[in-house]
């Protein structure tokens, strides 16, 4: 299990929100933490400490630039998503992403567009292509979500979708959105099917408050299951889990 640092970005500040409350409505916005330091800052420490994989989220407009500075100070390094599009994927990559991150632009009035997950492929090489499947709860099961995760898709988190999904990408990224941000433990039942099902390497994110969610991710997900921690973290303003604990936990493979 590895650690894979994030830095998301929200009005070109790097933040920590609460994932489902991402709207069009700015008063249900719930915000954790607001940065002082640029993402630059925060980019030059996963650097230092070869923390690999990490992700650079564009939460809405108006982060690009800031995206483009985290990048430049690692390039190579980290990975880029939100509002990747078959139009701009190649430019992040050219920025220095090491990957980019892709979920709304492969859907449809609800559904996986095949031919636009195709063409994608093509463009930027299975190889530098993440799947954010990104999910909620619904009735029967696990359902990907769209649009700052506020739309439900009609494709549902089994064995056969992750397996048809591996041929089109190099890893998946997976936050559970019913616990994203709210330092509430993780989703265990969500962990366990990842466990069981993904073919390819995956990170579990969303509801890690301390270092015994850490040892129940690594036993749940067997060891196969990445993790990425946000609100929890003390260089975001937590208290649950300080940024040094979880290196050297990742340091100790």
């Amino acid at each position: 299990m590895r650690f894979r640092p994030c830095i998301d970005l929200h009005d070109g500040k790097v933040k920590q929100i609460v994932g489902s409350s991402l709207g069009d409505d700015p008063a249900r916005l719930q915000t954790n933490f607001s940065s002082p330091f640029p993402p630059s800052h925060y980019a030059d420490m996963y650097r230092r400490d070869q923390l690999t994989g990490g992700h650079v989220i564009m939460l809405g407009p108006g982060n690009e630039a800031a995206a483009r500075e985290a990048l430049a100070a690692w390039p190579g390094g980290l990975q880029v998503g939100g509002g990747i599009t078959l139009d701009n994927a190649a430019h992040w990559l050219d920025h220095g992403a090491s990957h980019v991150i892709v979920t709304s632009h492969v859907f449809h009035d609800g559904q996986l567009d095949q031919q636009r997950l195709d063409r994608l492929t093509r463009l930027v090489g299975k190889e530098r292509l993440v799947l954010d499947l990104s999910c909620r709860w619904h009735g029967d099961g696990y359902y990907v979500v769209t649009d700052r995760w506020q739309k439900f898709t009609q494709l549902r988190i089994t064995p056969a979708t992750l397996d048809n999904l591996a041929a089109s990408c190099d890893e998946f990224l997976v936050h559970a959105v019913d616990v994203e941000g709210k330092c509430m433990g993780i989703d265990t039942r969500l962990l366990e099917l990842l466990a069981d099902a993904a073919p390819v390497p995956t990170t579990y994110a969303g509801g890690v408050a301390s270092m015994a969610d850490l040892d129940h991710i690594r036993i749940s997900g067997r060891g196969r299951i990445d993790v990425t921690v946000g609100s929890a973290l003390d260089i975001f303003g937590g208290s649950g889990l300080r940024y040094q604990d979880v290196v050297a936990y990742h340091e100790r493979g």
